[in-house]
């Protein structure tokens, strides 16, 4: 029963992603099966900003990914120990007065 709920929740996310990338492709204005004749002129000095730029988002999800990672260990040695231990002392008497 439940590689079956694991089979339905990876078809749907598999699913979901297939519907964004039809989504995307339609978005497309170059992808269309249209056979107009249109001249577009465009300017050769044209500037990029950073953001689209592959290298800033690569960078930027890197440092992300290590900030998360410093968040969830706890942020490094505080002194405290992670481990703990109990240490159980137990007494046992005997009646010897038979």
């Amino acid at each position: 029963m439940q590689n079956l709920s694991k089979f339905y929740k990876s078809l749907s996310a598999l699913l979901v992603l297939v519907f964004f990338t039809a989504i995307s492709f339609a978005q497309d204005s170059s992808a269309s099966s249209s056979s107009s004749t249109k001249s577009v002129t465009t300017s050769t000095d044209q500037t990029t900003t950073w953001y689209t730029q592959p290298w800033v988002w690569v960078v930027g999800g890197a440092v992300l990914l290590l900030i998360i990672i410093a968040l969830m260990r706890g942020g490094g040695t505080g002194g405290t120990d992670r481990s703990s231990s109990v240490t159980y002392k137990k007494t046992v008497s005997t009646d010897d007065t038979v």
